[in-house]
């Protein structure tokens, strides 16, 4: 057997060759980030055995970067690991009390990860096809956040600039008021609007909900109002607003991709009262393949949703914590995604109000719940089992 540790960096990689006794097969070396260079790893392990299965590769999860070499090892039939960073981290300074961190060093112990540590999972060509999955879900999650930073700063504006017109609407962020705002940005263009013109665009956009009334009373409240006339603000108001409906028709476009991938995996997940396609996806996505996960609780610890213990002594603190040392990615799903079901489905509906009743903060008991989610979730995967109130 042989074992093929791997350090990957942005330009190069450097890696190390064990035999089954740990012995040196070939000393840390050096590998551009190039198909040249693949091929002179390649050549290197096809020298000491073209058996398949006589060979196991590690690599560490790091970033964006190792994704072309592990698409190249898994197209070569190689079998392969991902193996998180702090994992490494972790064996590497138990290995030796010395500080020592070198890319050839981290090789090392990669390989050596894979010679002793029989927990670890190999990286199976489902999971980089779950990569695809993972990378839409993130692009969402991020182009979100960014809308809801937009959407903030619309607040401020219109609080500047229209002030009253925040009570005179059910919210800010519909597209009736984006499209009002976006032609008259504030109380001063407003109140010199035509009555006519002003009714015409409310009735549009809102698809005749908004009429004449709506109009005079919008333009009336724009008349007496108390904003500010500042170009500049009406001007970044604008902006702001065609910033929005952009990321909107972006995360759209997203969502539909992953909901065409969602309906190819036919997963269980979505069969949960609560869990639909947007948080059954990034639970899919970051857990990826779950016959790698011996239990539920690893898929908690890997989601950072465990709780950390410390003991010393005769001292044990009395307050356990999440580590959130996992992917926040995940975290966020899973917490989010049990807030939901907690409300649409009796089951979990009652676990939490049983917490509650304990005595424990809302976002303890929401914990609590999101461990009983994930071990549900955890054997439905497995399974391929819908959903089935208890």
């Amino acid at each position: 057997m042989i074992y093929v540790g791997i350090d990957v960096a942005k330009d190069k990689h450097d890696c190390c060759i064990l035999g089954s006794d740990g012995e040196i097969l070939f000393s840390p070396f050096t590998i551009q980030n190039t198909l040249q260079g693949f091929d002179e790893l390649y050549e290197k392990i096809w020298s000491l055995t073209k058996d398949l299965d006589e060979i196991k590769v590690g690599l560490e999860a790091t970033g964006h970067y190792h994704l072309n070499l592990l698409r190249s090892l898994l197209d070569n039939g190689l079998t392969s690991y991902v193996i998180n960073p702090l994992h490494t981290n972790l064996f590497r300074k138990g290995q030796s009390l010395r500080k020592t961190k070198t890319d050839k060093v981290d090789a090392a112990s990669i390989a050596m990860m894979l010679l002793t540590d029989r927990t670890l999972k190999p990286y199976s060509d489902t999971s980089y096809h779950n990569e695809e999955l993972k990378s839409l879900t993130r692009y969402r999650f991020d182009k979100v956040q960014e809308r809801a930073k937009l959407k903030t700063s619309v607040s401020r504006l219109v609080s500047i600039l229209f002030p009253e017109l925040e009570k005179l609407v059910p919210t800010l962020h519909m597209a009736t008021v984006y499209t009002l705002l976006s032609e008259f940005p504030g109380a001063s263009f407003v109140a010199s609007a035509h009555l006519t013109r002003l009714k015409h665009l409310l009735y549009e956009a809102s698809k005749g909900h908004y009429g004449r009334d709506e109009a005079i009373l919008i333009r009336d409240a724009a008349i007496s109002s108390v904003g500010s006339i500042m170009p500049a603000k009406s001007m970044e108001l604008k902006h702001t607003i065609y910033l929005i409906e952009v990321l909107t028709e972006e995360i759209n476009e997203i969502e539909t991709e992953i909901n065409s991938i969602m309906d190819t995996l036919d997963s269980p997940i979505t069969t949960v009262p609560g869990i639909k396609n947007r948080m059954g996806a990034m639970i899919l996505a970051e857990i990826g393949d779950f016959s790698r996960f011996e239990n539920a609780d690893q898929i908690l610890a890997y989601a950072g949703l465990s709780p950390s213990t410390y003991q010393s002594g005769q001292l044990t603190s009395s307050y356990a914590h999440m580590e959130k040392r996992g992917s926040r990615y995940l975290r966020y799903a899973l917490f989010n995604a049990t807030i939901y079901v907690c409300i649409w489905d009796p089951v979990f509906n009652a676990y939490l109000a049983k917490k509650r009743a304990e005595g424990k903060h809302y976002y303890v008991a929401i914990s609590h719940a999101c461990k009983k989610l994930v071990r549900m979730i955890y054997r439905m995967q497995l399974t391929g089992e819908p959903y089935r109130a208890a």
